[in-house]
């Protein structure tokens, strides 16, 4: 089976990464394509993964200039995937959906996002894809015809247990202290991003404060630059070594979505700040079902940093939130298994999915 993958998120390649491994030792050809977005390239050439990358310049991230981009990948993957005579396209772009609808072969779009959030994606790709392979609390709108609903998350695939095991030598290989918080700055320059607002400057200070006042260091990792004395917090570290790190943190603090969920599959406490606060899901099922995270609006400054000093002041933080983890585990799948099962046993694996959602509890 000749299968296509593009991804355009350091995430969507962590959420790849094993099903690709399991598909090659299947015998199956994966082609992997990529686009130049934060740290994506550096994770790939770390873990030694093959790629081609089909827009290697950052675009510009106006209205026109993420369009412009989407329609040259759209025609990039078009090409290549009939060259390769692909079988099955998978990923998340909108230029998978398209590509595989002008090819006229299925598309598997996977995302976690809800249809409200990301508007325009959704009109760009919800109406050109085969599927859309979603965590069941997933909303799609008009488009439920098209989802398959799964136990689990995207993040759960390269963070569950069995694919991921925190190593502690690799963080006291950097020298980081046992006690620490990390903070997380997301760049937000996303089309869904527009308008939406994270950690500023005034508060990373006051976050800070708290931390030291309490024994604890502080680590941040940023994808903007930092300016002026906030360098000497910046974590420096492989790429790939991110998740061991935030493994062993006593909080984290973040205006990222993404990270704030890999957190909660860690059962690492975590507080996010971000004007999606409440309206995310995947994020609001993790924080009202299991207690694993928590969303703070941006107008609550002075509540992020009375719950920092909750969390930090509890001795059986880190104990509580392992217990509400195991909680989680107990009742998600093991979504790489049957990411791997879906896309090797397609199409009869969407009937039998249609016809019975439970069957993905044998991959447990």
């Amino acid at each position: 089976m000749n299968v296509l993958i593009y991804v355009g998120h350091p995430a969507q390649y962590h959420f790849f990464k094993h099903t690709i491994s399991n598909l090659k030792a299947d015998g199956n050809n994966v082609k992997l394509l990529i686009k130049t977005k934060d740290i994506l390239e550096q994770l790939l050439n770390e873990d030694g993964q093959d790629y081609l990358n089909i827009q290697d310049t950052f675009r510009k991230n106006t209205k026109w200039g993420i369009l412009s981009a989407s329609f040259k990948r759209t025609w990039a993957v078009y090409r290549i995937a009939r060259r390769f005579k692909a079988d099955l396209l998978a990923g998340t772009d909108s230029s998978i959906a398209q590509a595989s609808w002008l090819l006229n072969k299925p598309a598997i779009t996977t995302l976690e996002d809800d249809v409200e959030i990301i508007k325009t994606f959704a009109k760009l790709t919800y109406p050109f894809t085969s599927n859309l392979l979603v965590p069941t609390v997933c909303r799609v709108g008009k488009w439920e015809a098209k989802k398959i609903g799964y136990a689990g998350y995207m993040k759960l695939a390269y963070l569950h247990p069995d694919y991921f095991t925190p190593d502690e030598n690799v963080v006291s290989s950097y020298g980081i202290d046992k006690r620490f918080i990390l903070i997380r700055l997301a760049k937000l320059s996303a089309h869904h991003d527009d308008g939406i607002k994270g950690l500023d400057k005034k508060l990373v200070d006051r976050v800070i404060a708290i931390a030291e006042e309490k024994g604890y260091k502080v680590y941040i990792s940023s994808e903007i630059n930092l300016d002026g004395y906030l360098q000497r917090y910046q974590l420096k570290i492989k790429h790939t070594d991110i998740h061991h790190v935030m493994a062993f943190a006593s909080l984290l603090i973040s205006d990222s979505q993404s990270m704030s969920v890999e957190a909660a599959m860690l059962g690492v406490p975590n507080l996010r700040f971000s004007d999606f606060a409440g309206q995310i899901s995947v994020l609001e099922e993790l924080e009202n079902d299991y207690g694993l995270t928590m969303g703070i609006k941006t107008s609550e400054p002075q509540r992020l940093t009375d719950e920092e000093e909750r969390l930090l002041g509890m001795s059986d933080v880190r104990a509580e939130f392992q217990n509400r983890q195991r909680k989680m585990l107990d009742e998600k799948i093991d979504v790489t298994a049957f990411m791997t099962w879906f896309i090797e046993n397609y199409p009869q694996s969407r009937q039998i999915m249609s016809e019975d959602p439970n069957y993905q509890f044998n991959f447990k």
